[in-house]
């Protein structure tokens, strides 16, 4: 183990050093290992595949589908406006598409480079423009973070430092490597989980701060997310071991940050 702890951390200084940006409003520093040019190409044309599929209900017309647009364009208009303001305008490329899909899921997403999904099945739950203005608010967040180059970032960052154990060990007995790679792979993977919840939490706060910049008041998010717990009837796994913080943790974060997003609420 004497061998294997300075190559890692050589591994992961040399990765820190020369690869870090930082995430607008929070100030996180990232690994970023993958560019916006490399990431948001592919994004686009994922997003143009899904919207073409036959199995894909893009609904165009409507109350429902303009207030997707309205809200999307509104929050986008904020955004712009915070980067540009920030010194930040010439670190992001957005081209901004705002979509309903029909579809009973309870869901929504936006991929990098601006691409919004909003499922139909959302709306009921979302129920205001403001419970809207907090799901978009939120995946849009994941976004701005880079949260999706970032997690490709620390796969890449993650075979790298496996590389590392397996050149550490391989004077050890099988038995010994079988262990040590067995300790990493378990640690290293509860790792990218532990990122995966912090990356909800920092989307949360962004997108608590950007609906209040577009003029949607933040308290609003407790009870979204309140209506959003009711839907978990099935349960879920230990927070340890999940992705996204648990429905109380997100409730809790939420009303810690809600004075700082108040700071940005203007009111429509």
């Amino acid at each position: 183990m004497k061998t294997l702890r300075p190559l890692l951390i050589a591994v992961i200084a040399a990765f820190t050093f020369y690869s870090c940006s930082t995430v607008p409003l929070t100030g996180r520093s990232q690994l970023s290992l993958v560019s916006d040019d490399q990431i948001n190409p592919a994004a686009a044309a994922s997003y143009k595949e899904l919207l073409s599929s036959p199995a894909t209900k893009v609904v165009t017309s409507g109350t429902d589908a303009q207030r997707v647009k309205r809200i999307g364009g509104q929050l986008a208009i904020a955004i712009e406006k915070y980067l540009n303001a920030n010194g930040y305008a010439n670190q992001y490329s957005f081209a901004w598409e705002f979509n309903l899909i029909q579809s009973p899921e309870i869901n929504a997403w936006c991929m990098p480079g601006g691409k919004v999904a909003v499922y139909s099945g959302l709306l009921p739950v979302a129920q205001t423009d403001a419970g809207l203005a907090v799901v978009m608010g939120h995946e849009i967040g994941h976004a701005i973070a880079r949260h999706s180059a970032e997690r490709m970032s620390q796969q890449l960052a993650l075979q790298a430092g496996g590389t590392a154990v397996g050149a550490a060990t391989g004077n050890k007995s099988a038995a010994t490597q079988a262990i040590i790679g067995q300790l990493y792979g378990v640690g290293g993977q509860l790792a990218l989980l532990k990122y995966s919840r912090g990356q909800e939490s920092e989307a949360d706060r962004l997108g608590l701060t950007f609906m209040a910049m577009a003029g949607y008041d933040p308290r609003q998010a407790v009870a979204f997310w309140q209506r959003m717990a009711a839907q978990n009837k099935g349960g879920s796994p230990p927070e340890f071991l999940s992705t996204h913080p648990s429905d109380a943790t997100r409730i809790a974060n939420l009303q810690s940050l809600i004075p700082e997003a108040m700071k940005y609420y203007k009111g429509k």
